[in-house]
């Protein structure tokens, strides 16, 4: 099989690539190559790739030079801040911090909880969600959203401590259903406890308003929206972050370095110590921009492609679609198993033979995986998710694969 380039149609939503890839198969005929695997990493938009082209002509190291290029660069990453806080209705006292992706800015959160503070998660999270806190309650997969809601209030009200930090995320990253998250967070401020959103597979989709929402923390990552340039981000408030020990310790996060003393300074900077990645913050602050301009376009695409999906996953026979709360509002992501078939044998299937992406395992959440499939015979899956990339011809093929199996 040979892989090759050819020019991508242009459509009424932002255009990813220049180019997409095709597949030639064995019988030689040619496909447009089908990525159902957003839900791991997304194309690039085009636009995304111009803006940081465009900043690399003038790149340099930012807030440390009086130069020209140091200056322009400084500018383009601090505007990249407001873009991105501008994206998630951050709060005038909120901080934007730059960090490598969701699991770094989680990783970077739990380093700077106060001392006790009782972190409160499901076990349906993936990892980059379930494993970075100290003192974690992990509380059971819920079967519906009601449950989800009805499990935290009770485990707010048994686990008393000064300091308590729910954390959920907006969309499973295995079924692509949307978690109950206004409730999720009316219970934890009922409760004083503070509240931390996985976005990684929500702001793909749609923004998030953390404001509105009256959460505390989000965070999600460059490579799930569009702009796969290595950063990712966790906004929220200051105390918590000012109060802590630097995540990193370096340049750029002091205030002032003496022979026995050192002083950190506060806002974002004392977490984002050393030359920080700015093309990879203004890519994922451009790729912000373009979902908060096309959102109804990117809602209206995205749903019309799962419901394409999920019927006609439904109508082949041997094809088992595992949910987490029985469907409802989500993303256009399914996971399935095919009866007698090995996930890995599906993906490899899909791929080689039709020039279909999709992933197949456990996905980074072990333990969602292991409770739908635990009446099965089998112990990992195929996701197939859905993206501005996808269209209804990439999904019909997908299904005709499948039928062919």
């Amino acid at each position: 099989m040979t892989v090759s380039h050819v020019q991508q149609t242009s459509t009424d939503l932002p255009r990813l690539v220049s180019e997409c890839l095709t597949y030639r198969d064995r019988d030689g005929s040619t496909v447009e190559y089908a990525h159902l695997d957003h839900g791991a990493t997304t194309p690039a938009f085009e636009a995304v790739a111009q803006e940081v082209a465009t900043a690399a002509v003038t790149y340099s190291s930012v807030h440390r030079g009086a130069g020209f290029a140091s200056r322009v660069t400084s500018s383009r990453y601090e505007q990249a801040r407001e873009s991105v806080a501008d994206f998630v209705g951050a709060r005038e006292d909120d901080q934007v911090v730059f960090t490598r992706n969701t699991t770094d800015s989680f990783n970077l959160l739990a380093r700077a909880l106060p001392a006790g503070t009782k972190v409160f998660v499901f076990a349906s999270e993936h990892h980059a969600a379930l494993l970075p806190w100290g003192d974690a309650l992990r509380l059971p997969v819920p079967h519906s959203r009601d449950e989800a809601v009805e499990l935290l209030e009770q485990a707010l009200r048994n686990h008393p401590a000064e300091h308590r930090l729910v954390v959920a995320t907006g969309a499973s990253n295995v079924t692509g259903e949307h978690w109950p998250i206004e409730r999720l967070a009316a219970v934890a401020r009922e409760h004083d406890a503070r509240f931390a959103l996985d976005a990684a597979q929500v702001a793909p989709h749609r923004r998030v308003d953390i404001a509105a929402l009256g959460i505390d923390w989000v965070a999600f990552s460059g490579h799930k929206i569009y702009a796969p340039f290595g950063a990712g981000v966790l906004v929220g408030r200051s105390d918590w972050l000012d109060a802590a020990d630097p995540y990193l310790a370096g340049g750029g996060a002091t205030a002032r370095v003496g022979l026995d003393t050192t002083e950190w300074t506060c806002g974002p900077a004392r977490h984002e110590a050393g030359s920080p990645n700015v093309l990879g913050a203004i890519a994922l602050a451009r790729a912000c921009e373009i979902i908060a301009e096309r959102e109804r376009a990117i809602i209206d695409h995205e749903q019309a492609l799962r419901i394409r999906l999920l019927s006609g996953l439904a109508g082949i026979e041997g094809v088992r679609v595992h949910t987490l709360f029985g469907g409802g509002e989500g993303a256009p992501v399914a996971a399935i198993t095919v009866d007698g078939h090995d996930s890995s044998e599906v993906a490899r299937i899909l791929g080689d033979d039709h020039g279909i992406g999709v992933r197949d395992g456990k996905f980074c959440a072990h333990l969602l995986v292991d409770d739908l499939l635990f009446e099965h015979e089998q112990d990992t899956a195929v996701r197939i998710s859905a993206g501005l990339g996808t269209t209804p011809a990439h999904i019909d093929r997908l299904l005709g694969a499948l039928r062919a199996l």
